[in-house]
């Protein structure tokens, strides 16, 4: 059975990064690519430190969903939300690494692509994420986890991570 839960929690998960996917990395290459004739910033080589974010933020990403997975036991989806909350890896620094990730991807992409309509872009989905988490995602895991969400939340930041990890007996 729990051969059966795993298997399935890592195709929702394979789902999730491509959705994420599309949004991290295929709507920003077809905004850089119409920007780029129109409003392109002059970086030089410059540029290619865009990468750095990319990676990071891409690495940390798939972590946060193994982690949801293999710690959580269920995935990142509302459908099929973890079943224990997850203060292990980078969420012992951080409420929300993948938002952040997402966040750092497009922020290189717009280094890498020289590309002003992507600030644009990750401005309007820093507004979305957080609208979501705050009005969404936080009551639901209140609910669901209580007190024991209620000290993680009023010990790791939302956005910015702490430098010293979370330990949850804290």
């Amino acid at each position: 059975m729990w051969a059966v839960t795993l298997a399935k929690n890592l195709v929702l998960s394979l789902l999730g990064l491509a959705f994420i996917w599309f949004f991290a990395v295929s709507i920003p290459f077809h905004i850089a690519d119409w920007d780029s004739a129109l409003f392109p910033i002059g970086m030089g080589a410059i540029r290619l430190i865009g990468w750095i974010p990319i990676i990071l933020g891409g690495c940390v990403i798939v972590w946060c969903y193994c982690l949801f997975v293999l710690i959580g036991r269920g995935t990142p989806w509302p459908f099929d939300p973890p079943r224990k909350l997850v203060v292990a890896g980078p969420y012992r620094f951080v409420r929300n690494p993948m938002e952040g990730s997402f966040l750092l991807i497009v922020f290189g992409e717009t280094l890498l692509f020289g590309s002003t309509v992507l600030i644009l872009y990750w401005l309007i989905s820093l507004g979305l994420l957080h609208t979501r988490q705050v009005l969404i995602e936080e009551p639901a895991l209140r609910t669901r986890f209580g007190p024991s969400y209620e000290r993680y939340m009023k010990s790791v930041p939302r956005y910015i991570p702490r430098l010293r990890a979370y330990k949850e007996d804290s």
